[in-house]
């Protein structure tokens, strides 16, 4: 097998505000495993909050991808990794993530079939999507939740945790007025202590939100739990229940479990919590970081099985270089395709041909076979 990679920059349409930062753009660094001239895809982006900049993603997928392309084939590959031969321990669960959607794709062309048919579902999965609304001015909201209802969006994620916990309930309340039917989520994202947890979440839930994820600080999953027996809304955990023992720790204390591919380690992984959380209580949701369309592919084959699905990522791009999962009109959608069902925007290279810009980490070689097994 050959794998190559390639760092591109993602530019969102207007800066996304939370109430730790404020992102106005990330890069991505794209994987490419060909063997006999297809080729599977995967992407990892950056991110501050789990220590994973440019040069660092980049250093890991590439070795990483040489290590996969020891490997004799793409399914033994994909086997490896599912049982935890590959990548090398201690490789973040991001970098893992990209390597599975990379050989899941291949995977799929090789077969004819779409991922969801190699996860075992017959039905393309398709779900609504929540739309987030940034900490932003109370007017902006209402517009933003206005125009996006109007498009079929129905649920809205906004975030809170502003400096005066008013201004949160004011831009919730904005966004009830201008769309009073649809679904409300909110994420503070860790930035309320117990305390104030317990005097808002009555408040927000006579505003007739939905649930609310990771209120509290993360680090101190025994106080969410604590907070979700109490509280008058459901209690959805994310930044405290990054992989399956936070998941296994949390399980029947909380009342939803943010699965992220890039969090968790792909989509093994999110299949073993899926398996963890059934009938425990705690029900699924499926969120993303900001991605392209290739980034959010894999999770939308999962749809099926979440109770809250967050795939908007590619949606807050200014341009996303990938097409197939839709999610304009609210919906996402699994592509039919065989793999992924993703392309690029302006066409994928000819087979064969090495893609403009992609950087070469390993080439298709008898030498390159794992276990001393010839490439086939």
């Amino acid at each position: 097998m050959k794998v190559s990679q390639r760092t591109v920059r993602l530019e969102l349409t207007e800066p996304l505000r939370i109430s730790r930062s404020t992102m106005a753009a990330r890069d991505a660094v794209w994987l490419a495993i060909e063997h006999h001239g297809t080729r599977g895809y995967g992407e990892a982006v950056t991110s501050t909050y789990y220590g994973l900049d440019t040069a660092r993603l980049g250093r890991l997928l590439h070795d990483a991808g040489r290590e996969t392309a020891r490997c004799a084939t793409p399914e033994s590959a994909l086997d490896a990794l599912r049982a935890g031969e590959l990548p090398a321990p201690g490789t973040p669960p991001a970098v893992t993530a990209a390597v599975e959607s990379a050989l899941l794709d291949l995977v799929g062309k090789r077969a004819g079939v779409p991922v969801h048919r190699l996860l075992g579902a017959a039905e393309a999965p398709h779900a609504a999507t929540a739309r987030t609304v940034g900490i932003t001015s109370h007017q902006a909201a209402a517009e933003q939740a206005r125009r996006l209802t109007r498009l079929g969006f129905s649920v809205l994620k906004i975030k809170a945790g502003a400096p005066d916990p008013e201004d949160d309930l004011d831009r919730v309340l904005a966004v009830r007025n201008a769309a009073p039917h649809a679904r409300l989520l909110l994420d503070p994202n860790g930035a309320w202590s117990p305390a104030l947890a317990d005097t808002l979440l009555p408040r927000y839930a006579g505003l007739g939100v939905e649930a609310v994820e990771q209120p509290l600080a993360p680090g101190d999953p025994e106080a969410l739990a604590a907070l979700a027996a109490r509280s008058p809304l459901p209690v959805i955990a994310d930044e405290d229940a990054a992989g399956f023992e936070d998941a296994r720790r949390l399980a029947g204390r909380v009342h939803g479990i943010n699965v992220k591919l890039a969090k968790c380690g792909g989509v093994t992984a999110a299949l073993r919590i899926a398996d963890l959380l059934a009938g425990s209580g705690t029900a699924l949701m499926l969120g993303c970081l900001t991605a392209s369309t290739l980034g959010l592919a894999p999770a939308v084959h999962l749809a099926d099985r979440a109770r809250w699905t967050d795939l908007d990522g590619h949606l807050l791009l200014a341009h996303d270089p990938w097409t197939g999962i839709g999610g304009t009109d609210g919906t996402v959608r699994a592509g039919r395709e065989p793999g992924l069902g993703v392309r690029p925007v302006h066409g994928a290279p000819p087979p064969g041909e090495e893609p403009a810009g992609w950087e070469t980490a390993g080439q298709e070689t008898p030498e390159t076979a794992r276990d001393g097994e010839a490439a086939q």
